[in-house]
């Protein structure tokens, strides 16, 4: 997350200076206003984190390159001084824009650290392995630059969550919460198991949809082609020589219509994709697409179950008592990937629990998310205390289960698709052999 720098004075004179972490500048200048109305300063200065460029020599040697971040460009050059360079230049760098890590290598770093840790290797040290040994430059310098903040005595959740656009919000919030644990190998195994499940999840998931998607949009453009330029060219010739067949007729003006208004029909189905693509990574789309996806026949149930899954694992690693159990449930549910469930948990079961003193079993079941058999092992598990255990059997038999009917699902996708196909291509056949039904008028027969 991008650094902002402020100064300000207060009323006696006495400067004040921090440093604020937000998305946007008008965030930053937002919490500054906060920070200046309960502290009292005004506000005479605010700079963003920024990447420089420059280039050095020392004793004659062959000039050097690189970059540097600081809040100006004077910081830069007397850091480079206080080391004996010679200042050639110092720029600062115009795009400055750094591609988010593939999530394969986030869960490479996790995974390579939580097996390292239970080698009771020193965290310093597999922080500074890795820096030696990631191959991509946004995430090394992210871990370059969190072994500094850990090296200065930041606090190691706020070292974490600075990044959370590049480990995302559920993975910088876990490692965060590590070190601070007592059990930080177990939160990094947790974590790189959440992971690389839902990778695989995803990967299969892909694979189960990608071809079945392509060959039904392949199959759309050849019977839009044959519908609008080919049929017609034969239809039209039989028209001439008598009565046209129902079948054929309909076709014919349904060519005709989309020959008449290709454009706008093109323009409309363009349009409302740029807006549907739009609308899903709103909050708002997030929600609605979260709340009707799981409702889909075959794959609904399967990304449900993963829900659900995810926020038992991620419950089973945190939690650690009902009197700290909240903090635990909405990270869970900020981890479950699905914003309705993370809504429903949030809205509904929560409030349950802090105003009204109910259980947990009772304050999930009121949410309407989770399913009858979640319910009942968690009910199970707080009779018998042991809700820590049943939340990480229960993410062991969703994982199984839906492994399994993944497969299943796959081939139920296959099967629907082969089906479209074979109506569809029976449709063109009886369209196109109804020529054989015209019986041409004969001028003078009687």
């Amino acid at each position: 997350m991008p650094e902002f720098r402020f100064q300000g004075v207060k009323p006696g004179g006495r400067a004040v200076q921090g440093i604020v972490s937000a998305e946007t500048r008008a965030q930053a200048k937002k919490i500054v206003a906060d920070l200046s109305s309960k502290n009292q300063f005004k506000l005479t200065d605010l700079r963003a984190r920024s990447t420089f460029v420059y280039r050095v020599r020392r004793n004659g040697e062959k000039p050097v390159t690189g970059e540097q971040k600081a809040f100006t460009k004077e910081e830069v050059k007397q850091a480079l001084q206080h080391l004996d360079f010679q200042v050639i230049s110092v720029q600062k760098k115009l795009l400055d824009f750094k591609p988010k890590p593939p999530a394969t290598e986030v869960v490479t770093f996790v995974r390579v650290s939580a097996d390292l840790l239970r080698e009771k290797l020193p965290f310093n040290e597999i922080l500074q392995l890795l820096t030696n040994d990631i191959e991509n430059k946004t995430l090394r310098d992210t871990v370059r630059d969190i072994n500094n903040d850990l090296k200065q005595g930041k606090d190691s959740e706020q070292a974490f969550l600075k990044h959370e656009k590049v480990f995302g919000r559920f993975t910088a919030h876990m490692l965060g919460l590590a070190s601070k644990s007592g059990n930080m190998s177990e939160i990094y195994e947790s974590t790189a198991k959440f992971l690389e499940r839902q990778a695989e999840f995803k990967k299969n998931l892909k694979s189960a949809l990608i071809m079945p998607a392509v060959t039904m949009f392949v199959l759309f453009i050849a019977v839009i082609y044959y519908v609008a330029y080919i049929f017609p060219a034969t239809a039209e010739l039989f028209a001439k020589l008598g009565q046209v067949p129902p079948m054929t007729a309909a076709t014919l003006k349904l060519s005709h219509f989309l020959t008449a208004n290709f454009w706008w029909m093109g323009l409309i189905v363009v349009a409302g994709s740029i807006f549907m693509a739009r609308f899903a990574t709103t909050e708002k789309g997030r929600f609605y697409m979260d709340k009707y996806m799981i409702k889909i026949p075959a794959v609904g149930g399967l990304l449900h179950k993963t829900s659900i899954e995810i926020f038992c694992r991620v419950f089973y690693a945190m939690y650690s008592g009902s009197g700290e159990n909240i903090d635990v449930i909405r990270l869970a549910a900020e981890a479950c990937g699905n914003k309705y469930m993370e809504h429903q948990i949030k809205t509904v079961a929560i409030p349950m629990m802090v105003t009204q003193g109910k259980g947990l079993t009772e304050s999930l079941a009121a949410t309407n998310v989770f399913s009858e058999t979640a319910i009942s092992r968690f009910h199970s598990g707080a009779e018998t205390g042991t809700v820590r255990n049943t939340a990480l059997q229960l993410a062991n038999y969703y994982e199984k289960e839906t492994g399994y009917k993944l497969k299943n699902a796959i081939d139920f996708i296959q099967v629907i698709v082969s089906m479209i196909i074979m109506i569809v291509m029976i449709a063109l056949t009886i369209v196109s052999s109804e020529s054989a039904l015209i019986s041409p008028s004969v001028p003078g027969a009687g």
